[in-house]
């Protein structure tokens, strides 16, 4: 073996090391966004602390990715795919995190509910319903990510639209509670930031599918239309 061989092996171990750190890190949010909506749900103060306390491990996992990355780029100086791989997984674990923040706001606004006793807004059910569907997609997000699956990427976008019309709905129905009742002012605002944290992390996990396009096609699809994106996969 050449000692060019060793070195192409070497950075090829190297980068596989990252790859696998992010799904780690993904792995851990997605079980902060589960353990956040079944707080929420259950009202059980241990598991509230537990995914509030947590959200330093995310941090820590980003900053730990992110400096290996930029170590990567020092030394390698990597060009074309690989650099265009770093650039990924740094823009995805920056997204990871942001998730990450709106499960520990999740958790919050729970603890935040339960302490004052105000449980008279009946929203669990749709909040339910919509955190089904952006962990589905943060979940979704990290499995093209790993396959670098472009239709997948592409189902990830669609998605976005439903979880957004889902929150609009949500406010609708919390807005008309409010104006019947105004005693359920404070609920249902509560209730309001919750199901706009999960929209949030729809956000993050179209951004995350957006990455994987930008890899494997080398275009940026950002701020364009789900069609122009599904459009380009099919390139």
């Amino acid at each position: 073996m050449t000692d060019k061989d060793h070195i192409s092996k070497q950075f090829d171990a190297e980068l596989e090391s990252v790859r696998s750190s992010v799904l780690q890190m993904g792995g851990f949010v997605e079980q902060q966004i589960e353990q956040a909506i079944e707080a929420l749900t259950s009202g059980h103060d241990d598991l509230i602390e537990q995914v509030i306390s947590n959200d330093h491990r995310v941090n820590a996992m980003e900053v730990s990715i992110d400096e290996t990355c930029n170590q990567i780029i020092a030394r390698r100086q990597p060009a074309a795919s690989d650099l265009r791989l770093i650039m990924m997984v740094i823009k995805t674990i920056t997204d990871l995190e942001r998730i990450g923040d709106e499960a520990e706001k999740i958790a919050r606004m729970a603890r935040l509910i339960y302490a004052s006793d105000r449980m008279h807004t009946p929203r669990f059910f749709e909040i339910k319903q919509v955190a089904s569907i952006a962990t589905n997609m943060v979940h979704k997000a990290l499995d093209a990510f790993a396959r670098l699956d472009l239709n997948e990427a592409a189902h990830i976008v669609r998605q976005d639209e439903q979880v957004d019309e889902e929150f609009r709905s949500i406010m609708r129905q919390l807005i008309t509670f409010m104006m019947e009742d105004p005693r359920k002012i404070s609920t249902s605002l509560e209730i309001l930031f919750i199901a706009k944290a999960i929209e949030r992390i729809g956000d993050h996990a179209k951004n995350m599918s957006e990455y994987v396009v930008y890899m494997v096609k080398g275009k940026d699809v950002r701020h364009v239309t789900a069609d122009e994106i599904e459009r380009e996969v099919r390139k």
